[in-house]
């Protein structure tokens, strides 16, 4: 499955596959947000996107200077994704301002909040799937109008010890290392991986098709281009079989991949680039690998 020098080579998901449920497989679903973005989705001249997976709502804006940007008031944390494409904005909340303009994870404590933004650029936010103020205005919404059973449904890690606040964590502060896989964040919901920007097109020598027993992955490209390489198992049941998928875009998009398709991701542009992997509730196989998540401390496992 892995390279051995790839850092997941050594997860216990990697050797113990649990045995096969028997349930539908989920189809893989794929978006280009500039081909997806709505009047309707939360800017009026159509600069948002937003798509869902089970236990997550991506809303993807191609903010611009002044826009304001309102949360709604939720029951649990929203979290912010900040790319090198992202401009500077304030998370505002009834504590106050809190200025973002570096790369990095911005997790907001639930209740009101709103984002003003300072310039122009991509910003990303996550929220529960649950929260009623977002989960029906997800394009693909229908996909999940019930609940995937191959998919653990979410139940919230446990709160910071710190209390609720807005933090902020900066790429800036944590170099790349190889021998971590990427620069882990998580909150009580969310896991986000922002893997390291590549230049070029991906060894094709050198993949790593791989399966999950029981989550989704949302792979976010930011950067390039990729190609997204998906294969359904067969089951008993051929009217589920599907032929493999092959599926290239370029960015901003995202590619949702159900469990237990076999699935790697290929980056194909010359230039440079990055996929930011999502995954909701948190990953308990990466949480218990030493050192890899990178703010264990405010947010600790169950």
């Amino acid at each position: 499955m892995y390279e051995k020098d790839d850092p997941r080579s050594s997860l216990a998901t990697a050797t113990t596959p649990r045995p096969d449920s028997g349930a539908a497989i989920a189809a893989p679903q794929y978006f280009d947000f500039h081909r997806l973005a709505s009047p309707d989705a939360g800017t009026p001249d159509g600069r948002t996107a937003i798509v869902r997976g089970q236990n997550v709502v991506l809303v993807h804006t191609d903010a611009r200077a002044g826009d304001d940007l309102d949360n709604g008031t939720l029951d649990g944390e929203l979290a912010v994704v900040v790319t090198g494409d992202s401009p500077a904005f304030s998370v505002i909340t009834d504590d106050g301002a809190t200025l973002i303009d570096a790369p990095g994870l911005v997790v907001v404590p639930p209740g009101a909040s709103r984002i003003g933004v300072h310039g122009d650029g991509l910003l990303i936010r996550l929220v529960e799937a649950t929260e009623p103020a977002w989960r029906d205005r997800a394009a693909n919404a229908g996909a999940y109008a019930e609940d995937h059973p191959r998919v653990a449904l979410l139940q919230r890690w446990p709160e910071p010890p710190g209390g609720p606040a807005v933090r902020y964590y900066r790429l800036a502060d944590v170099p790349d290392d190889p021998a971590r896989f990427g620069r882990i964040f998580r909150t009580r919901s969310f896991m986000v991986n922002f893997l390291p920007e590549v230049t070029g097109p991906r060894d094709p020598h050198k993949l790593s098709p791989h399966t999950h027993d029981d989550f989704e992955q949302l792979s976010l490209a930011v950067r390039g281009e990729y190609v997204h390489h998906i294969r359904t198992p067969w089951l008993s049941d051929s009217t589920g079989w599907r032929d493999d998928d092959h599926v290239r875009l370029g960015s901003p998009s995202v590619a949702i991949i159900p469990p237990p398709t076999v699935h790697t991701s290929a980056a194909a542009d010359p230039g440079v680039n990055q996929l930011i992997d999502i995954f909701s509730p948190p990953r308990t196989d990466f949480s218990a690998k030493p050192g890899w998540v990178l703010n264990a401390d405010d947010y600790p496992m169950p």
